[in-house]
C-alpha cells in the first residue's frame, strides 16, 4: 500500500520506518526544510517530502489521490484534524488514521473531521495503568469505527465465571456483538479456540460492539 505519513516527529519517523520495514510505500511530510533533509539521510527507503502538510498545495504536490492510507502523525491536534480533513474530503483517501496528542481533544476525532481510526497514546497510557491495578474490570483500550465498536481487556479474576465455571469458549456462548480476539497468559499472547479454557490472570482482549459490554460482564466478571 501506499502510505503518507504526515509529521516527521519522532512518531512519524518510527510508523515510517516500522511501515517500510513491512513493505509499504511510505511518504512522509515534514514542515521544517532543514528537518526534512535530516531525515531524507536517516530514513532509508522513506521519501522525504518538504512541506505543510495542512496546505492543499502542499497534499497535491505530495500525489495524495494515491494514497491507500494517511496517517496524521504532528504533535499538534489541530493539525492533525486540518491534515484529516483535507484528506478524506478533498482527496478521499480511503483510510485516515490520526494521532491524538491531548485526550481532552478525542472527541473532535470523528467522521466530520475525516478520521476513520483515531489513537490517543494518553488514553492507551492511562488504560494500561487502569489495568494493572483493576483485576476484573472492562478496560477500554480504543473506540474503532467511529464509537460503534470497542476494543476491551478484561483481567479475569479468580470468581469469573469463565473461570469458576471451567466454561470453554464455545460453552460461553458470547453473542454475535462480542468476539474473543486474542488471550494473554504468562506474557505470552493466545490464539482462541472453541475449546480453550480461562485461567485466573488471563487478559482477554475482545472486539465487542458499542451496546454489548454488559455481555462481555456476564462472561468474565464475577
Amino acid at each position: 500500500m501506499r502510505v503518507v505519513v504526515a509529521g516527521g516527529g519522532s512518531v512519524g519517523t518510527a510508523i515510517s520506518l516500522d511501515l517500510v520495514d513491512r513493505h509499504h510505500d511510505v511518504t512522509l511530510i515534514e514542515q521544517v526544510p532543514a528537518n526534512a533533509e535530516r531525515l531524507k539521510a536517516k530514513l532509508p527507503g522513506v521519501k522525504v517530502f518538504p512541506g505543510d502538510a495542512c496546505e492543499f498545495a502542499c497534499l497535491v504536490a505530495a500525489d495524495l489521490r494515491t494514497a491507500d492510507v494517511v496517517i496524521a502523525a504532528t504533535g499538534d491536534d489541530e493539525d492533525n484534524l486540518v491534515i484529516s480533513w483535507l484528506s478524506k474530503q478533498e482527496f478521499g483517501v480511503p483510510r485516515v488514521i490520526s494521532r491524538i496528542n491531548n485526550s481532552r481533544n478525542e472527541w473532535l476525532f470523528n467522521e466530520s473531521w475525516g478520521v476513520d481510526v483515531a489513537v490517543s497514546t494518553p488514553a492507551l497510557i492511562t488504560s494500561l495503568v487502569d489495568e494493572a491495578v483493576e483485576v476484573g474490570a472492562i478496560i477500554n483500550l480504543m473506540d474503532l469505527a467511529h464509537g460503534k465498536m470497542k476494543l476491551i481487556e478484561v483481567t479475569l479474576a479468580s470468581d469469573a465465571p469463565a473461570v469458576a465455571q471451567k466454561l470453554t469458549l464455545d460453552e460461553l456462548r458470547l453473542t454475535d456483538a462480542v468476539r474473543v480476539v486474542a488471550v494473554v497468559r504468562s506474557d505470552q499472547p493466545m490464539t482462541p479456540s472453541p475449546t480453550m479454557r480461562f485461567l485466573e490472570h488471563d487478559h482477554v482482549i475482545l472486539m465487542a460492539r458499542a451496546d454489548a459490554t454488559q455481555d462481555c460482564a456476564t462472561a468474565f466478571i464475577g
